[in-house]
């Protein structure tokens, strides 16, 4: 069974980003919150 790819739009990758940039949260702890891998956050906020 595979599992389907989960799209996201520019804005939620923007928003997602800010929450570690702006706010100070941590990269493993948005992730968590957002549902998202850290790996995965880690990239849109480079």
């Amino acid at each position: 069974m595979s599992r389907q790819r989960r799209t996201v739009t520019p804005e939620f990758k923007r928003e997602a980003a800010s929450s570690v940039l702006d706010q100070g949260y941590s990269h493993a702890d948005a992730a968590q919150s957002l549902g998202l891998v850290e790996s995965t956050l880690r990239r849109w906020v480079n």
